[in-house]
Formats: structure tokens, sequence, C-alpha cells
């Protein structure tokens, strides 16, 4: 995205402020972004990290899909049709990571990415130094009431929700899914049978965010 329009995104957002204020003099904050599948988690994330960073702020992206358990895995247990749903991810793993941010200020820590081209994670990708005062990291299932997602809840400092209409989020999801190797048919049929099965679970928690972003023109 352009980036004259990742600085609108964060200003509207009321972004900077806010993510400024989270950042301690003695410890790492955690920021959380959530929202279904497509509504512009990433978009936020990468407007805030950006901007954040070009005003001098030491500050990392940790994006929860690197916790995407990799396709062997998903095979191994008969999931890769519902690669994306909930128990698709290393939550365990995930906590433990957030955890570590949180106390290990004194050391550099290293965190998988994912790679959407090759639709894998991608371990050690991710350099969070130890002058890095906050972290902004993004997924689906920041909010979700089943064990230990309330232990992810806890170890975030706070949680905003990104909301988009659903034709358009769709829209973008099947945009998304083409950009990256899929027919469009096929793209039209992971969206409505996988993401879209998941989006009324992330949906419904939408009241507990701390900020509730829309997100229509972006």
């Amino acid at each position: 995205m352009d980036p004259a329009l990742l600085d609108d995104f964060a200003h509207r957002a009321q972004g900077l402020i806010r993510a400024q204020g989270l950042i301690g003099t003695r410890r790492r904050s955690v920021l959380g972004i959530t929202g279904p599948p497509g509504a512009g988690k990433s978009t936020l994330a990468s407007a805030l990290v950006a901007r954040l960073r070009a005003d001098g702020v030491a500050v990392a992206h940790v994006p929860m899909d690197g916790f995407h358990l990799a396709d062997v895995a998903l095979d191994q247990r008969g999931l890769r049709s519902r690669k994306g749903a909930i128990e698709t991810f290393d939550v365990d793993g995930y906590l433990a990571l957030l955890l570590r941010l949180r106390s290990d200020v004194d050391h550099d820590v290293l965190a998988p990415d994912f790679d959407r081209t090759l639709e894998q994670p991608l371990a050690g990708s991710i350099t969070i130094r130890a002058g890095d005062r906050l972290v902004v990291t993004e997924g689906n299932y920041l909010l979700d009431e089943q064990d230990p997602w309330p232990s992810v809840r806890s170890a975030l400092d706070e949680v905003w929700f990104v909301d988009l209409p659903d034709d358009e989020r769709r829209r973008r999801l099947v945009r998304r899914h083409v950009e990256f190797g899929k027919a469009e048919p096929a793209a039209r049929e992971w969206v409505a049978r996988v993401d879209e099965a998941n989006a009324p679970r992330i949906t419904a928690r939408r009241d507990l965010a701390d900020l509730v972003i829309e997100a229509a023109r972006f």
C-alpha cells in the first residue's frame, strides 16, 4: 500500500496517539489487532508500525500467522481443508512468545512469520530487538473465549477490532487468494467454505475490544 495512505490510515484510526500511550519506560508493551479474515488487520498493523518507526519509536511487528500449523502438521491432523480455523494455529507457542516478549527485554527474541506465497510459516524470520518498546501483533482469535485464548488476551495491553462490511471484506479476500496463486473460482470457494466459516466466531467478540476501527475505506 502507498505510504501516504498508510500514514492517513494510522491517523484516522486514532492509532498513533493511542499506541504511543501504551509505551512504558520500564517494560515492553504488546498491542493486539483482531477482526475477521480480510478486514484489514495487517494493513492497520503495517500503518502503525511504519508511522511509529518514522517518529523514532522502537517497535516490532509480529503477526500471529507465523503460528499457523505447517501443511505437514495439518495433514497429520486432517485439518488441511480447514486451514485458518482456530484449531489450525499453535496457540500455546504463540502465548509462550507473547509472555516472553513481555518479560525478556534484555535479549533479542526471534519469532516466526508466514509466507503467503508458500502458504507456510517460516521459523525465526522476525527479530524483536531488546530495545523495542512496543510489539504490534495481529490475528483472528485474540478475543476468543476458548482456552488458552483468554490467556493470550491477558498478555496483551490492548486489543483493537478492525471492522469492514462483509461484502467488501469477502471481495478483498478473494482478490488476495487470487494474488497468491488460486484461480478465481477456487478462491471464491475457499472464502465461502473456509474463511467465512470463521468470521461469525470472531465478530461475536467485537464488543470486547478496547477500540473498534471502521475500515470501510481501506
